[in-house]
């Protein structure tokens, strides 16, 4: 980690030497953000909810488990189309608006849903209507927060709680969703969930301000995602944002073959899927709460370094706690995430904001999708913790990659100074 930090060390730009860290507290104070943050909080835990439901109901319905693993792969499919085709829109029209529309839409689908007698075709086309709006809201929402909660450290602290959210549903919402189904049939599950997207419509719409677009035109939209793709540091922030997670999904996507591998239970698979949420929560909230912003701005390369070093701890084929230990390692260092925002935020201007943001949501979620299915692939010809190994060691070369192309496109007050003041190229 220490050589790793010396190669490729950076600061935040425009960080004093005196900030001291405000905590989480500090973003609740701001009155539009917690409207934000319940609807945000009510429509993820709405999405888990029903994507479990609809899962029981089409397998009721044919009695496929092809066609039951299908729902879930359409969350995913869509993602990349509508995130590429709608990106412009979140600078083009008001965020609100855009925020409540997309709510709407979903709730839409959730109702009819919930209809009785949906075909199961009906079904699979509403879950992907869902998931083809979702990087729209998801990036309209991102850059909102810049509008509410300015673009100092309060904004990358607001940023990391929307994310703890969405890696706690993943561990609140599948228990929440089998509970529900059984006192509930899976189109009464369904019928909760487009309610929940209603009443995060509602939040939005009473609870936030209306703001202009950022992009007047259509035209501006397409000239500012060229500019977003080619501004050679916005472009290597983003790759450090897309492809760590391709590796570090890896374990992940393998638990079921590697703990059968082990001959370990159920209990055990379900332990290390909850071991890289658990630990990607806790670092961000050890980071977001007892660190400064100046703090978090030195961990973040040593921490992106370090990050999938973890995943090494596989080539012995270790039993189920050393295997728990590095996806818990892994997650604990993805608290590099925050000072990585700040960057990201800074490079980005304003006006550009909303198709940055779209933009980076989809390839996260599309490139995970990509990185499980690589994962499969590899581990049809090759033991599945040398999968694992392997992607440790290859991800780590990716990530010091891209850490010395972001130091090479520092801005001037970042690079290192030698002893006469005099900037080091």
């Amino acid at each position: 980690m220490s050589t790793a930090a010396r190669v490729v060390r950076a600061k935040l730009p425009g960080m004093s030497t005196a900030n001291p860290a405000t905590g989480y507290r500090a973003v609740f104070r701001t009155r539009e953000f917690r409207p934000v943050f319940a609807a945000h909080l009510i429509s993820v835990l709405g999405v888990v909810v029903a994507e479990i439901a609809l899962t029981v109901l089409v397998y009721r319905a044919t009695g496929s488990p092809l066609m039951s693993a299908l729902t879930f792969a359409l969350g995913f499919l869509p993602y990349a189309l509508g995130g590429t085709l709608l990106a412009g829109t979140a600078d083009r029209r008001p965020a609100r608006r855009v925020l409540v529309a997309c709510d709407l839409v979903c709730a839409a689908c959730a109702a009819a849903m919930a209809l009785p007698g949906t075909p199961v075709a009906l079904l699979l086309v509403l879950r992907c209507a869902m998931a083809f709006v979702a990087p729209l809201f998801q990036g309209a929402r991102s850059a909102s927060l810049a509008d509410i909660l300015g673009t100092g450290d309060t904004l990358v602290l607001g940023r990391s709680l929307l994310r703890m959210v969405a890696q706690s549903a993943q561990l609140i919402g599948f228990g929440l969703g089998g509970l529900l189904l059984t006192v509930l049939a899976p189109r009464g599950a369904i019928a909760l969930t487009a309610a929940g997207f209603l009443g995060s419509a509602l939040l939005l719409r009473l609870g936030t301000r209306r703001r202009p677009a950022r992009a007047a035109s259509r035209r501006a939209a397409a000239a500012g995602l060229r500019a977003v793709l080619g501004d050679r540091r916005i472009r290597a922030l983003t790759l450090l944002f897309w492809l760590p997670p391709v590796f570090v999904v890896v374990p992940e996507a393998l638990l079921a073959p590697y703990t059968a591998g082990l001959g370990a239970g159920t209990v055990a698979l379900g332990l290390l899927m909850c071991a890289l949420p658990v630990g990607t929560i806790a670092g961000e909230l050890w980071a977001g709460s007892a660190l400064t912003a100046r703090s978090r701005a030195r961990i973040t390369v040593p921490f992106a370094a370090a990050g999938l070093l973890p995943l090494l701890l596989y080539a012995p084929r270790p039993g189920v706690p050393l295997a728990f230990t590095a996806l818990l390692l892994a997650g604990l260092a993805q608290a590099y995430t925050l000072g990585l925002d700040r960057w990201y935020l800074e490079a980005v201007p304003e006006e550009l904001r909303g198709r940055a943001m779209t933009l980076l949501s989809t390839g996260l979620m599309t490139l995970q999708g990509v990185g499980m299915a690589l994962a499969g692939l590899a581990a049809e010809f090759l033991p599945v913790h040398h999968v694992v190994t392997g992607s440790g060691i290859l991800g780590t070369a990716v990530v010091l990659l891209l850490l010395a192309e972001l130091r090479a496109t520092a801005p001037e007050r970042e690079q290192p100074r030698s002893e006469t003041g005099l900037a080091v190229k």
